[in-house]
């Protein structure tokens, strides 16, 4: 789950098939489950809305990290005192090292591309609120000048942010689809 729409969905659901519900966030339920049959429709109901239930170590791992950077982007502006890997070490009790490894072998893309992706749909996102100019926009997101944002964005949408800013159709990507 990456959205609130999504954590809706699911929670709705879930007391429709009369689970008790106990606690819904971004990535985690946690539910009274009294049979296996509460389990099963659990699950049912999850996958019939796109996600999976995660039960291996290493996918734990690699959601946990994908959760703290979409975090991060909800917590704006971006803290320029840590480095992403000390933020993620520190959060998640392990080594950047080892992180990274899971997440890139898993994900098929690092830790560092994929942030860059979720900053892009963030800066996508505040141009389309149209409060903010492209300057304040690339510092919220902690870039070292407009210049770096332009040819970040330029590279993962194909676009300048001007062309993005002046089309009729904001595009955007769920993320959920990043990768």
């Amino acid at each position: 789950m990456v959205c609130d729409r999504c954590i809706k969905v699911l929670k709705t659901e879930l007391t429709g098939e009369n689970i008790k519900v106990l606690d819904i966030k971004l990535g985690e339920i946690t539910a009274d489950i009294q049979t296996k049959k509460d389990e099963q429709t659990i699950q049912k109901v999850v996958e019939s809305n796109g996600f999976y239930i995660i039960d291996g170590e290493n996918f734990k791992l690699v959601e946990q990290t994908k959760l703290i950077l979409i975090n991060l982007l909800n917590n704006l502006p971006l803290s320029t005192n840590e480095r992403l890997s000390e933020i993620l070490s520190k959060e998640m009790y392990h080594e950047y090292s080892k992180i990274s490894k899971i997440f890139s072998y898993n994900e098929k893309i690092t830790i560092e591309k994929y942030f860059i992706k979720l900053k892009i749909e963030k800066a996508k996102e505040l141009i389309h609120n149209r409060e903010l100019n492209f300057t304040e926009i690339s510092q919220l997101l902690n870039y070292s000048n407009l210049t770096h944002l332009s040819n970040q964005f330029k590279t993962e949408t194909g676009m300048s942010l001007t062309e993005y800013k002046t089309m009729e159709k904001n595009i955007r990507n769920s993320l959920d689809q990043i990768y």
